[in-house]
């Protein structure tokens, strides 16, 4: 399986989500809390100016936030993608 990061915050309903979405798949993932600023700014700079949380990277490959994630899953690309 690909590693998985999802950046998040405690209180995030959509990285709740994700991270539900990641779970059924069966995806261990490391989660990054981005309450510290420092955090939330590498996550910044890494996820190409996005701010917002969850931002989710399988492999080298920026999925982007949950709603980004579940189209890509609707669409089968989820599952090859963590697949590695």
């Amino acid at each position: 399986m690909a590693n998985v990061e999802i950046y998040t915050t405690p209180t995030c309903p959509y990285c709740h989500a994700a991270k539900a979405l990641l779970a059924d798949k069966g995806a261990a993932y490391t989660e990054i809390s981005v309450v510290d600023p420092v955090l939330r700014e590498a996550m910044t700079a890494r996820a190409h100016g996005r701010r917002t949380v969850p931002q989710i990277f399988v492999g080298d490959v920026h999925v982007g936030g949950y709603d980004d994630m579940a189209a890509l899953d609707r669409q089968g690309g989820l599952d090859p993608l963590l697949a590695g």
